[in-house]
C-alpha cells in the first residue's frame, strides 16, 4: 500500500518502468509524462 502523497501506485511504477525497459522509450520522455523526476524513474 502507498501513502496518499505517493507519485505513482505500485501498478504506476510498474507501467513506467515497462515503458522504458520494454518498450525503449526514454526515461527523461516516461518521467515526463507520469509527472515524476527523471533520477525517480532512474532508480
Amino acid at each position: 500500500m502507498t501513502h496518499r502523497n505517493a507519485p505513482l501506485t505500485v501498478l504506476g511504477r510498474e507501467r513506467a518502468v515497462d515503458q522504458v525497459i520494454r518498450k525503449g522509450r526514454p526515461i527523461a520522455h516516461v518521467a515526463a509524462e507520469f509527472h515524476i523526476a527523471r533520477a525517480t524513474l532512474s532508480k
